[in-house]
């Protein structure tokens, strides 16, 4: 396991797209592999324009953080307001809208950093609700992934997707102070 302080984490910017569509395809990849292909599908995120704009528009936009191993970005986190289809908050929060790593690293702590990077950023920023939603699988696999990191499962939601399957998620919160 690497020493989670060997990771670094550096704000993103617009020239970071590539890289965090990088991470996508890799983490989609992974989960194909294993049969897990109702969280993000089969299809690289480098190739869905949908997907592609959203990199853009996080990449260009100041909540996108990047984990370094050695110069490498080795994850992905992008905090901002909290997701359409998630029931609203009812207090100020900071909200994490992506948090991807790569497969090649998993293991070594880098999604638990940019998770306690996502709740400095909150106390920075004077705000006490932490909040993010995930895909809730059968066997709760990345639920429980946040709830290790310190998250309390709050209410699970469906988004109804007009030609492709439902999507089944979780929201988790986590007070930070």
């Amino acid at each position: 396991m690497t020493d989670q302080q060997s990771i670094t984490i550096r704000p993103g910017g617009p020239g970071d797209a590539p890289t965090l569509l990088r991470l996508l395809d890799s983490a989609t990849a992974w989960l194909a592999e294993r049969g897990r292909t109702d969280q993000w599908g089969t299809e690289p995120a480098s190739i869905d324009p949908r997907r592609i704009a959203q990199a853009d528009a996080w990449a260009a936009g100041d909540g996108l953080y990047l984990a370094e191993i050695d110069a490498t970005a080795v994850g992905a986190l992008v905090v901002g307001a909290a997701t359409e289809y998630v029931p609203p908050a009812t207090e100020p929060e900071l909200y994490v809208n992506l948090l991807v790593t790569d497969r090649a690293y998993a293991g070594r702590g880098v999604g638990a950093r940019l998770l306690a990077y996502a709740a400095e950023l909150a106390r920075e920023r004077g705000v006490g609700l932490l909040r993010v939603d995930c895909f809730r699988s059968p066997d709760r696999a990345l639920v429980r992934f946040y709830e290790r990191c310190g998250f309390t499962s709050t209410e699970p939601f469906v988004v109804e997707r007009p030609g492709r399957p439902t999507w089944t998620g979780q929201v988790l919160e986590r007070r930070v102070g």
